[in-house]
C-alpha cells in the first residue's frame, strides 16, 4: 500500500511538471526556442497567488484564475521585448537571451521584495485524509491532481478545436505557408506564450499550496525539471510534455521510497542523459507527427 501511496505523490508533483513543460513544448515547437525564463514565469506564478491569497483574500479558485491572467501577460511582455527581436537570430543568441531574462526575473524579484521565503496559508485547500481502495490519500493531492488534469484538458480543447489553436498548428509546422494563408504569426506566438506562461502560473499556486514554501529561486530547479520532462516525451510534442512530466514525477517519488530522496534530483537529469543518448526524440518523438 505504501507504493500506492508514492504513486499518487509521484503523479500529483508529475502533473505539476506537466504544466510547466507545456510551456516548453510549445514554445519550442512555435518557434523552436528552449525559453530557459519559463521556470521564473512559474515562481511570478507562485507569488501572485499568494499575494492574491492573503493580501486580496481571495479564495483558491479566483487566485488561480487571477494568476494565469496575470502570468499570461508577463509572459506576452517577455515574448514580444526579449525574443521577438531575435526571431531572426541565431538560436545561440535566442538561448542567451532565455538565460538572461530568467536571470533578471530572478533578481528583480528579489530586489523588489527581498529573498527571504514566504509560507503559503495551510487552509486554502481542505487536507482531509480519504480511504481510496484502501490507501489513505491527501484530498489536497486529489484536487491538485484534478485541477492539472482539467486545465490539460482544456489546453487540448484550445490546441485542436479553436481557431487560435489551428493557427498555432499551421505555424508550428510551416510559418511562411501560415503567413500566406492569412495567419498573423506574431499573434499566434504570442498567444503560444500567453497560454503556456498561465499554465506556468497555475503550477506555481499549485506547488505553493503543496508544498507551502516559496521563493525567488524556486523556479530554477523545477524549470529544469519541467525541461527534462518536456525532452522524455518529445520535445514540441504537447502530449509527451504531459506523460513525461507524469513520468518524472513518479519516477522521483519511487526513488524517495527506496530511500534515496538526496538523489531525486539527480536522477532526473540522470533520466535526460539517458534520453538524449538511447532515445534523442523523445518517447513520442517518433510517432506523434503532429506537433503542437
Amino acid at each position: 500500500m505504501e507504493i500506492v501511496q508514492q504513486l499518487i505523490n509521484g503523479i500529483s508533483l508529475g502533473s505539476i511538471y506537466a504544466l510547466i513543460a507545456l510551456g516548453y513544448t510549445m514554445v519550442y515547437g512555435i518557434v523552436k526556442l528552449i525559453n530557459f525564463a519559463h521556470g521564473d514565469v512559474f515562481m511570478v506564478g507562485a507569488f501572485v497567488g499568494f499575494y492574491s491569497i492573503t493580501i486580496l483574500e481571495l479564495s483558491f479558485f479566483p487566485a488561480l484564475i487571477l494568476t494565469m491572467a496575470v502570468c499570461s501577460l508577463f509572459g506576452v511582455l517577455i515574448e514580444r521585448i526579449a525574443y521577438k527581436p531575435l526571431r531572426n537570430a541565431t538560436r545561440i543568441a535566442a538561448l542567451i537571451t532565455a538565460i538572461g531574462v530568467s536571470l533578471l526575473i530572478e533578481y528583480s524579484v528579489i530586489y523588489v521584495r527581498g529573498a527571504q521565503p514566504e509560507a503559503y496559508p495551510e487552509n486554502v485547500l481542505p487536507k482531509e485524509t480519504i480511504d481510496l481502495f484502501g490507501v489513505n490519500v491527501s484530498s489536497q493531492s486529489l484536487f491538485i491532481l484534478g485541477i492539472s488534469v482539467g486545465l490539460m484538458i482544456i489546453l487540448q480543447f484550445i490546441v485542436h478545436k479553436t481557431k487560435i489553436g489551428k493557427a498555432m498548428r499551421a505555424v508550428s509546422h510551416d510559418a511562411d505557408a501560415a503567413r500566406l494563408m492569412g495567419i498573423n504569426v506574431n499573434n499566434t506566438i504570442s498567444a503560444t506564450f500567453a497560454i503556456g506562461s498561465a499554465l506556468a502560473g497555475a503550477a506555481g499556486v499549485i506547488f505553493g499550496i503543496y508544498y507551502t514554501k516559496i521563493e525567488p529561486l524556486m523556479g530554477i530547479i523545477p524549470g529544469l525539471k519541467a525541461f527534462v520532462a518536456a525532452v522524455l516525451g518529445g520535445i514540441g510534442i504537447i502530449p509527451g510534455a504531459m506523460v513525461g512530466g507524469l513520468l518524472l514525477g513518479v519516477i522521483e517519488a519511487l526513488v524517495s521510497a527506496a530511500g534515496y530522496s538526496l538523489w531525486r534530483d539527480g536522477v532526473a537529469f540522470i533520466v535526460l542523459i539517458l534520453i538524449l543518448i538511447f532515445l534523442p526524440s523523445g518517447l513520442f518523438g517518433k510517432n506523434v507527427r503532429e506537433k503542437v
